[in-house]
């Protein structure tokens, strides 16, 4: 049995795409309070000096504390449906489609949420895992389920999930640095869409 295991934003898609649902999804009045409450933690973030996981931890916070699960869940429905087709890579949609012809199992590991990815995994019949919201009596209480799914935290999700030991083969595909613990788990990587040795060097 084969798996592959894909990250999204950068790598199946051309851009990052939480940003854009950030903005599609919380209010226009509290993205701006927002951007002067939090220009801080960006900037610091933009100078190196802040892990975008703290970033987005304080965003999520700011944005949706107090939002409902049905007004986020139409916002994901939406936005999967809206807006993620323009941003997908037409050469690793192909990848994908190779692999589920091989018979492979084909998972999306990603940071971003499942409000949006699971629809659009759903949609493409593949299998996801990811970042979720927190939430207490249909209302999101701003935090995250457990970890942000990003760095080693992918790589612990996936063993997690699957006992590697059955696969005869692991390929995984990712776009940056932050994709390397994934990596680490393939027999056969893709970085940047080119197949590498290694992941040391990234």
């Amino acid at each position: 049995m084969t798996l592959a295991l894909f990250d999204f934003d950068g790598t199946i898609t051309t851009r990052e795409t939480m940003p854009d649902f950030l903005r599609c999804s919380i209010s226009p009045a509290r993205l701006i309070l927002g951007q002067l409450l939090l220009a801080p933690l960006i900037v610091g973030y933009r100078l190196g000096l802040v892990s975008g996981t703290s970033v987005r931890r304080a965003i999520v916070r700011f944005g949706y504390t107090g939002t409902t699960v049905a007004a986020l869940r139409a916002h994901g429905q939406e936005f999967a449906r809206n807006f993620l087709p323009a941003t997908v890579r037409p050469e690793m949609m192909h990848r994908i489609s190779w692999h589920k012809a091989q018979g492979h199992k084909v998972v999306v590991v990603s940071g971003g949420l499942d409000t949006y990815l699971a629809p659009w995994c759903r949609q493409h019949g593949l299998e996801l895992i990811c970042s979720a919201l927190q939430e207490h009596d249909g209302v999101l209480t701003g935090r995250y389920v457990g970890e942000q799914c990003v760095l080693k935290e992918k790589a612990r999700r996936v063993r997690e999930r699957y006992d590697l030991v059955n696969f005869s083969e692991i390929y995984a595909y990712g776009d940056t640095p932050e994709d390397k613990d994934l990596l680490s788990l393939a027999t056969r990587r893709y970085y940047c869409g080119k197949e590498v040795g290694a992941v040391g060097g990234l």
